[in-house]
């Protein structure tokens, strides 16, 4: 039997309480979809030296593609620019997930991170990706789906689509 290589899970989908406001968004789907496999759980907003809790932030001039194209910001509602603390802790959790040999990712929608689909963004909730996921993306190396798709909990196959700490097994 060969091993599967390990998930990139939000850290916050597992139970760590790494969100902006000191809690988490513990998943019970996400467990059971992962229940056999190693897990290599990450929050790049902590990789990127923002502390827990923090200020709330949002993209601000389109989602993570434009933060990475230099076209868009990551601002706090009080207006501080933490673009670079973004970008560092993307980063920062791509070279994790290579190192681990990823190539796939859960990751919790709506995050300026970590959103697959749906983004906080200029004063509300949009379509587009986070930081985290658009440099993903860009790596064209990893599958990557929102936690939101897993539905019901059963594993299915899906479609590729582009995802630090150590690889572990969820209890």
């Amino acid at each position: 039997m060969t091993r599967q290589p390990p998930v990139i899970v939000s850290a916050c989908l597992l139970g760590q309480r790494c969100r902006y406001d000191g809690g988490h968004r513990d998943n019970p789907i996400v467990r059971a979809v992962l229940r056999d496999r190693e897990v290599l759980p990450v929050c790049p907003e902590e990789l990127g030296g923002l502390g827990t809790p923090r200020p709330a932030a949002e993209l601000r001039a389109g989602d993570g593609t434009a933060v990475l194209a230099g076209r868009g910001r990551v601002v706090t509602h009080s207006g501080v620019d933490c673009t670079e603390a973004f970008l560092a802790g993307a980063r920062a959790a791509l070279a994790l997930a290579r190192q681990a040999g990823a190539r796939e990712a859960i990751l919790t929608d709506r995050s300026p991170s970590c959103g697959v689909s749906r983004v906080h963004q200029d004063g509300s909730v949009r379509a587009g990706t986070g930081v985290f996921t658009a440099l993903l993306l860009k790596a064209n190396e990893f599958v990557v789906r929102a936690d939101a798709e897993l539905g019901d909990g059963e594993v299915r196959e899906m479609p590729p689509r582009p995802l630090g700490g150590q690889p572990s097994r969820l209890p």
